[in-house]
């Protein structure tokens, strides 16, 4: 599997001027009149917008959409990884597909990296099936690895190969968001999906006299369920190492283990990801967090 990077984009609502600078000439003016000449300028630019919105290649949207791309990559790259040290409840948004994540889920679970799972057709064609978030509650990820990485180094915390292991391992409050991508995705194309990936997993980490716990797992995915474009399905991992799956806000079913629960962090944090840029992202975002 090919792993891209994919950029984002946090969502911020546009800073508008605290007020327009006037000439010493100006004063003269009534407010009456000043209050005409604002309503008319705005009636102005409104229209120019209308107008470039009918033509794409009209300048006046060119310009615009120039002046946008450059002040984005001025203030912070497109192709960037994301930080807990920034406590913003903004969405963030995977670029390619325009698929967006909260910052935060629930209380506080902070979202560490996003990232994309993608299926090769007949070995031809690429398609995203499904955009994901990697979230980890901040007071847990503190509490269990805050003591053993807080004083390495950024350098240090790279090169370090056991935070992810740790973080698969430890009793941490996780949720992977999954996000549908690809419009013709079935219920039972994810049901089938999980039992290949999540069963090379199982196998891997607990041996092959694990058919009982895969089908308890993928059997929560009943044909009943429609996924379009947009449906989510979180899968979490609550204390006591519970798995806790919903399909659009909605529970489907509850697994108690430990070994499920580290075979479905593995496809994405693991040593063999579904995205390895992700993965980077989220041991950029572990190393800010903790290094705080």
């Amino acid at each position: 599997m090919v792993s891209l990077r994919f950029p984002f984009l946090f969502s911020q609502p546009p800073k508008l001027p605290h007020r327009i600078s006037s000439t010493t000439s100006s004063r003269s003016f009534s407010s009456a009149t000043t209050a005409v000449l604002v309503a008319a300028s705005a009636a102005a630019s409104a229209a120019a917008i209308v107008a470039a919105s009918k033509d794409p290649k009209h300048p006046f949207l060119q310009n615009a959409l120039n002046s946008l791309l450059s002040s984005n990559c001025s203030s912070a790259p497109l192709w960037g990884s994301l930080s807990l040290a920034e406590k913003s409840s903004s969405a963030v948004v995977e670029y390619k597909n325009g698929i967006s994540f909260p910052s935060i889920l629930g209380d506080s679970r902070r979202l560490l990296g996003i990232g994309l799972r993608k299926k090769s057709i007949f070995g031809l064609k690429n398609i995203d099936v499904y955009a994901f978030g990697v979230y980890a509650d901040e007071n847990g990820l503190k509490e269990s690895l805050g003591e053993k990485y807080e004083k390495l180094s950024t350098s240090e915390f790279k090169e370090n190969k056991e935070c992810n292991e740790d973080l698969i391992d430890n009793d941490i409050d996780m949720t992977v968001r999954l996000q549908i991508v690809y419009s013709k995705l079935s219920i039972r194309s994810v049901r089938s999906a999980f039992e290949q990936s999540v069963g090379s997993r199982l196998q891997k980490f607990g041996g092959s006299d694990n058919k009982e716990l895969l089908q308890r797992f993928t059997s929560q995915f009943k044909d009943e369920y429609k996924i379009p474009r947009g449906s989510v399905i979180d899968l979490s991992r609550e204390r006591g190492h519970v798995l806790r799956t919903t399909i659009d806000g909605k529970e489907v079913g509850s697994i108690q283990s430990k070994l499920l629960c580290r075979s479905i962090l593995d496809l994405y944090i693991g040593e063999d990801p579904f995205d390895r840029q992700a993965k980077e992202d989220i041991e950029h975002s572990l190393a800010s967090l903790l290094q705080k």
